[in-house]
């Protein structure tokens, strides 16, 4: 072939690589394209419904937004424990002030010395007679203590009531046995009132002038049921 019709198939053939070269270029100009467009925006219908992510999916670097997100939440008061209000603390068993368990010991102590001087003379068993002095006898003793202990701190002492009329009527096994019946409930409040003061009472007097007096009401007790029976 000579040089000349080279030169003319050149010419022919020119177009036909450029074209071919064009048509390659063309897949790699698209996915460069692809890899550059931004992202299309989310639709505002998809973005209302679309669930939160779990805590387990977040990234590392979305632990900053925690702190944010907590300071924007609405505050919420926990439940704490109900703690008991003064109404409650004058019930047995239940924490008491100084003040109110002087007040409520003087009274106990004086109703039981006024019951069991009342009923002497119309007790007709021996042993529950016996019981009746002793009554007298202790109680008053812890009554005058007990006034002295408050007098000291300046502690109001409730003032004596007047003295109810003694039981009418001879005496009998049914007055024995209700009166038995009275001292046993009587003591048994007596009981739990000076444990409570014993175990958190707040003054150190009060505390030691309850845990001296409950060996003396506990023997009461245990001496008033055993004449029930």
């Amino acid at each position: 072939m000579t040089i000349t019709a080279l030169k003319v198939n050149s010419r022919k053939l020119s177009p036909i690589l450029v074209l071919a070269g064009a048509m390659l270029a063309i897949p790699a100009w698209s996915v460069s394209l692809a890899t550059t467009t931004p992202a299309q925006p989310i639709p505002a219908d998809q973005t209302a419904s679309a669930a939160p992510l779990a805590i387990e999916s977040w990234s590392a670097g979305s632990a900053a937004l925690v702190p944010l997100m907590a300071a924007d939440a609405p505050a919420t008061r926990t439940a704490g424990v109900n703690a008991p209000g003064d109404g409650a603390r004058d019930a047995p068993g239940k924490r008491l002030d100084d003040v109110s368990f002087v007040r409520q010991a003087t009274e106990n102590g004086r109703k039981e010395v006024l019951a069991a001087r009342d009923a002497l003379p119309q007790l007709k068993k021996p042993e529950l007679k016996h019981i009746a002095e002793m009554l007298v006898n202790d109680h008053s003793a812890a009554n005058e203590r007990l006034s002295r202990i408050a007098e000291g701190k300046g502690w109001p002492v409730p003032a004596p009531q007047a003295a109810a009329p003694p039981p009418s009527g001879t005496a009998s096994g049914d007055f024995d046995a209700k009166w038995t019946a009275d001292m046993i409930a009587g003591h048994e409040r007596s009981l739990a009132l000076y444990r409570a003061q014993a175990q958190s009472g707040e003054d150190k007097d009060l505390r030691n002038f309850a845990r001296d007096t409950l060996p003396t009401i506990e023997h009461h007790l245990a001496e008033l049921r055993s004449v029930q029976k």
